[in-house]
């Protein structure tokens, strides 16, 4: 791993000395080197001069200053660079030699025609890690296609999943598939640098992850179900297909709950918590699988007991009985949450445009090397002048005249 000149602001983080490059845009590839960036690795964030990342453009803003990208990029240093240009490739190239990993999600090809294919990058760095991101792949009939997280979650077979019976489809109001990704891509960089690691004779290594092959590998039955059995799964709205019962109920006090009480010994403390030990030795639902047969009828006796009791009572008895459920939150419940402050789920970050910002604290948690949120997304171009000055040594003079050609 690089170690010249450090550009971390943590020194004792497990992934110190890991230098990423991210010539990525949107969330999926971001995501994957910020996860790393929580633990120490170094990761620099390349954006296009004046007009940046696109993400940037997403909302929410408070007062133009784009919030979803102060937690998608926290913990990177941001350059910006235009490969477009010739003295922009020349800085690129002297990049390169300096970081451990890139992350890029242009459509393939796209690096090729600006002259760094997978074959030069490896003769600048021959232990470079290049992590590409795309829609559909390097490879294939639809590799050329571009492709968003919404998209990718129609394809996989994801969506087909979500809404309710005999109604369209829905796509959730988050891009799942960009979180999945990001978080294969990187699993994928450890994976290789552990290979590097270990074996003597591993140099650089090409990730090739698209959001549709990550999206399907997370709905781990879908393909085996069909396969074995000629299923295809449809829509049941919020009760699960497997496990019974489950559902979204709506409680005394006009908040929603969630439960689950597939387990058989889970099942039978909810039974007797409710008052209704009958069930436990009726055969339509003595099971897991007799109780997703029959969960209608298993409804019309829960909806009831649930609208009868506020979210609180209910909390108190599943408590108590050892019950699994609970209630369906909002970003204000969230935010709240004795259980989540005190696990300090939270964290409070320093930004120059706001101030003091909070956002979700490093996950996991580690006990031994834990990670460390320092620092929320850069702004445009906001570490010019560190970078290129500590890592290929450019004067003061050669960084204004790069930025008065808009190449910076």
């Amino acid at each position: 791993m690089n170690t010249d000149h450090d550009l971390s602001e943590e020194h004792n983080q497990p992934l110190h000395g890991l230098r990423i490059l991210d010539i990525s845009t949107m969330i999926a590839a971001p995501v994957a080197s910020t996860l790393l960036a929580d633990f120490g690795a170094e990761v620099v964030k390349v954006e296009l001069p004046e007009s940046g990342d696109v993400m940037r453009q997403l909302p929410p803003h408070k007062d133009g200053a784009p919030l979803w990208w102060k937690v998608t990029n926290r913990n990177k240093k941001g350059i910006t660079l235009d490969l477009r240009k010739e003295e922009g490739k020349e800085i690129f190239r002297r990049l390169i030699p300096k970081f451990d990993v890139l992350t890029e999600n242009f459509r393939p090809g796209t690096l090729d025609r600006y002259g760094f294919s997978k074959e030069i990058l490896m003769e600048l760095n021959p232990d470079l890690i290049i992590l590409r991101i795309t829609g559909y792949g390097q490879s294939g009939p639809m590799a050329s296609r571009p492709g968003f997280a919404r998209i990718a979650e129609a394809y996989s077979g994801f969506t087909s999943l979500c809404g309710i019976p005999g109604q369209p489809p829905m796509h959730i109001g988050y891009p799942v598939a960009d979180g999945i990704t990001g978080m294969f891509g990187a699993i994928g960089i450890l994976i290789a640098c552990f290979r590097q690691k270990t074996r003597k004779d591993a140099h650089g290594e090409e990730i090739d992850l698209s959001l549709v092959d990550s999206m399907l590998r997370m709905l781990e039955f879908s393909v085996i179900e069909y396969d074995q059995l000629g299923v295809v799964r449809e829509r049941s709205g919020n009760r699960s297909q497997y496990a019974g019962p489950s559902n979204v109920y709506l409680t005394e006090d006009k908040r929603w709950f969630s439960m689950s009480a597939s387990a058989q010994p889970v099942f039978e403390r909810f039974a007797r918590a409710i008052g209704r030990p009958d069930l436990i030795e009726n055969p339509d639902y003595a099971t897991n699988s007799a109780r997703v047969e029959n969960a209608d009828a298993l409804d019309q006796i829960i909806i009831p007991w649930i609208g009868s009791h506020t979210q609180d009572e209910i909390m108190e008895i599943f408590s108590r009985d050892g019950v699994s459920g609970g209630p369906v939150n909002n970003a204000r419940d969230v935010f709240e949450s004795k259980h989540l402050q005190y696990r300090k789920s939270f964290v409070e970050v320093d930004d120059s445009e706001l101030g003091t910002v909070t956002m979700q604290n490093v996950i996991p948690v580690m006990t031994e090397a834990p990670g460390k949120v320092h620092s929320t997304g850069p702004t445009l171009g906001q570490h010019n002048d560190e970078i290129l000055s500590s890592l290929i040594g450019l004067s003061e003079e050669e960084i204004d005249d790069l930025s008065r050609k808009g190449v910076i």
